[in-house]
């Protein structure tokens, strides 16, 4: 997750970027990796005032709930606003949101995910995502999700409407997700 890729250029913004900056945006991810032709990048990212650690405990809770708007995503149910027990032990191959599997990880680091349930590839498309955790200053820790979207083989003009859809979408839902995220690593 080190290395920069000064070839990439960020040509639009909004919904395909959102609070990450320009460093970020041309910095390697675990997820770079899992699609062999992505066609877009999508960026989200958040501060919080909060160590390193804690927001990668509370990022481990991918593992019981989404954390976004849990009407749509969670059947209804509340995602936890407290800890639970066991979510952070991390394994490769768990489930990760219901649709998501864990890939690779690394503690107070980051979280790479690839969406591999059928029904959710069905309706999503192809999707690869790291998670990634970096300590800003002390006590305050960048939160960032990469997301890699892959295209399906002929998806010709509905694909890439279908996409740009997404792209909104994902932006309001991964919003919502991160901004509860650091509200919860924050202790409010």
């Amino acid at each position: 997750m080190s290395s920069d890729r000064p070839n990439v250029r960020v040509t639009r913004r909004v919904p395909r970027v959102w609070g990450a900056r320009e460093e970020e945006v041309r910095r390697a991810y675990p997820c770079d990796a899992l699609l062999a032709e992505p066609e877009e990048e999508w960026f989200r990212a958040v501060t919080v005032a909060a160590d390193r650690a804690t927001v990668f405990r509370w990022l481990c809770q991918l593992k019981v709930a989404p954390y976004s708007y849990d009407l749509l995503d969670n059947s209804g149910r509340r995602s936890p606003r407290h800890l639970t027990p066991g979510a952070a032990d991390l394994e490769a191959g768990q489930r990760v949101m219901t649709i998501f599997q864990l890939v690779s990880f690394a503690e107070d680091r980051h979280m790479t995910l690839l969406l591999d349930d059928p029904r959710g590839r069905r309706l999503f498309g192809t999707f690869a995502v790291t998670y990634a955790v970096s300590e800003e200053r002390p006590g305050t820790t960048r939160l960032l999700a990469k997301l890699v979207v892959g295209g399906d083989e002929g998806e010709g003009v509905l694909g890439r409407l279908r996409r740009r859809f997404l792209a909104w979408g994902d932006l309001l839902m991964m919003r919502r997700q991160l901004l509860t995220l650091r509200k919860l690593a924050e202790g409010r």
